[in-house]
């Protein structure tokens, strides 16, 4: 257990301090392209300051460390209780060391735990694999202002014409970006679910961020929809943190899951320029590294 802790311990410490290598090129190639002398590239290039101290100082990208998302892939018959008491453990030290800030507050009182510990506080999402060797284990820390902007479309939608088809989820999806603005703080990263109910959109929603922003969706409809939505996205001038400029997304990425006849919601999250999502290849028994993921 403590060498589990540990290790989850230096999950959360990489995940808070270090941007992804694909996220980080992201960043890097928007800066490349973006106009000189212009307020988008200013903001850019203290963008990437940032993240060169962060790491450097071993501090957290950004003062949000916001939720705590934890997705574990095992096998079948691991000792999930014993893997969330290891890493609240670990988050609990994290918090006192300064790795996460002091995050998770009472929804009816306001008080804060200081621990980041509480009903929720921080989540799991475990997906038990029969043909699973070692755990493979992911955290996504995702602040609250791009947690803010995300959307949820119930098509059609005559507010925006959007009817039950490709064409309309597209709609939804460029209105959610046009909400946003610079809100969520762009250049950001779209995770789409198409179908589903309201609970699990989201849920699969999010867990489009643990791809990695250069992969390719293998359903050939989403994929061209994703490049488009990026595209057109970065064409609306709104540009990093809503000043102006070419990059507003880094990417966008969709799945789609069955639904009720009755239903049909595409489901928004937005993660922020500081994409933080880490992930580790553990031994069963948690006291190895087998290999960083990202």
């Amino acid at each position: 257990m403590s060498s589990l802790k540990e290790n989850l311990l230096e999950l959360i410490r990489r995940t808070s301090v270090e941007m992804p290598d694909d996220v980080s090129r992201a960043l890097i190639r928007a800066l490349q392209e973006e106009e000189k002398h212009t307020t988008a590239e200013f903001a850019l290039k203290t963008i990437r300051l940032n993240m060169e101290m962060a790491a450097s100082k071993s501090q957290p990208i950004c003062q949000d460390t916001g939720s705590i998302l934890f997705y574990v892939r095992c096998p079948v018959g691991y000792d999930q209780p014993g893997f969330e008491a290891a890493a609240r453990e670990a988050v609990v030290q994290a918090t006192k060391v300064g790795y996460l800030r002091q995050n998770s507050v009472d929804s009816l009182t306001g008080k804060n735990s200081g621990t980041n510990l509480g009903p929720g506080t921080p989540t799991f999402h475990f997906h038990p694999d029969r043909g699973q060797r070692g755990v493979d284990a992911r955290l996504v820390l995702k602040g609250g202002g791009c947690e803010n902007v995300g959307a949820q479309y119930s098509l059609p939608d005559s507010r925006i014409g959007a009817d039950r088809d490709l064409k309309g989820c597209r709609r939804a999806i460029m209105d959610a970006v046009l909400q946003a603005q610079g809100k969520g703080c762009s250049p950001g990263v779209l995770g789409v679910c198409i179908g589903g109910d309201r609970a699990t959109g989201y849920a699969y929603s999010k867990e489009q961020f643990l791809r990695l922003l250069d992969d390719r969706n293998p359903n050939p409809d989403l994929a061209a929809l994703e490049e488009d939505i990026v595209r057109t996205a970065n064409q609306l001038g709104i540009g990093p943190m809503g000043f102006g400029g070419r990059t507003t997304l880094l990417g966008c990425k969709i799945c789609a899951v069955n639904r009720l006849p009755a239903s049909f919601f595409v489901s928004v999250s937005y993660m922020c320029w500081a994409f933080r999502r880490q992930g580790v290849v553990l031994s069963e028994d948690g006291a190895k590294i087998e290999k960083w993921i990202y």
